[in-house]
């Protein structure tokens, strides 16, 4: 009973005149709340077994948040009215082409995207932290409760930039998505979403195929070379970034139309297509400077070059093998 009054109150205060509005904020301070949650006890425990986790459930419930606000509001609604609650929309019936069925198969379709994505390497990650014990990133920070504390601040943000595209179009009311023909974002989008998930599902796959069979003494390789890592020293970034690059151009694609501009309330003209645009490619622009520039490439290279920078066989991989986009031949 506490919890559906939190929830009414809550909706209430969130229920701005902008459907982009009322959508983002509840979704952005629910990915604020979980990872305050989880990160309390951690941080008492300085330990980060929940940390990769916790984020891919955090990304796993916001998004759910996200595609399902509008009914719960209604839902709120007709219990304050004292009518009955009308029944959640039906994910199938969102393929069907009934704009009056609550969903649009984009948004169910971007939202599965995310869903699949963050049990995947959500469940890769926390095998992989409880394999080794620990997380040797979190080595320096763990016993400083403020930089531990950032962590987790800095992985509600990673969340919240990465699902905007999502959230946007997880806000644009059915009716107006389905005045908003198929066409080519829609295609590009999707197919570049699964071909990088593909891509970083074989990377992890193929690195963890080569550290079993180092476990087994099956080679004494120090480090990999082989497969997609021949190819690329970070295939599985490119993965990652290019499965929210197709998020981000699908998103891009609807969200500069301009019924859908019109139904968000952005601006019209040239300012209302720019800001969509940024709102669908702040996501993969921020995975590039995540991985790239803060917490993925600079402390990995910083691990490996202390340890292997003399090798002349590494320096040879280091040299031949580009540092992101994949070569072809």
């Amino acid at each position: 009973m506490m919890a559906s009054g939190l929830l009414s109150k809550s909706l209430h205060l969130t229920n701005f005149r902008s459907p982009l509005l009322r959508v983002a904020v509840p979704s952005v301070a629910a990915a604020f709340a979980l990872q305050t949650a989880v990160a309390i006890p951690s941080i008492f425990a300085q330990s980060e077994r929940f940390y990769d986790v916790s984020g891919s459930a955090t990304f796993l419930t916001v998004t759910l948040l996200s595609l399902y606000l509008p009914s719960l509001r209604a839902r709120a609604a007709a219990t304050l009215a004292g009518a009955p609650k009308p029944p959640f929309p039906s994910l199938q019936s969102a393929f069907a082409g009934n704009p009056a069925s609550g969903f649009h198969w984009r948004q169910v379709a971007l939202s599965a995207a995310v869903v699949f994505w963050s049990v995947r390497l959500g469940t890769y990650l926390f095998r992989r932290v409880l394999h080794q014990g620990h997380d040797s990133r979190f080595d320096p920070i763990r016993s400083s409760a403020p930089k531990f504390a950032g962590a987790w601040f800095g992985q509600a943000v990673w969340v919240s930039l990465c699902l905007a595209p999502v959230l946007a179009i997880n806000a644009v009311p059915t009716a107006i998505l389905a005045t908003v023909p198929f066409g080519v974002a829609d295609v590009l989008g999707l197919g570049l979403f699964v071909g990088g998930f593909a891509f970083e599902i074989a990377a992890d796959r193929q690195k963890g195929a080569w550290l079993r069979r180092r476990k087994d003494k099956l080679h004494d390789e120090p480090f990999i070379t082989g497969g997609l890592w021949s190819r690329s020293q970070y295939p599985n970034y490119f993965g990652e970034v290019a499965l929210w690059t197709g998020l981000a151009t699908t998103s891009a694609g609807i969200l500069v139309t301009r019924p859908v501009q019109l139904g968000l309330g952005l601006p019209g003209g040239l300012s209302g297509k720019l800001l969509a645009i940024s709102l669908s490619y702040v996501s993969p622009v921020f995975v590039v400077f995540l991985l790239l520039k803060v917490t993925g490439a600079p402390l990995s290279e910083k691990k490996y070059d202390a340890k292997y920078g003399h090798r002349k066989d590494y320096q040879e991989w280091r040299k031949n093998t580009p540092k992101f986009f994949p070569k072809l031949f």
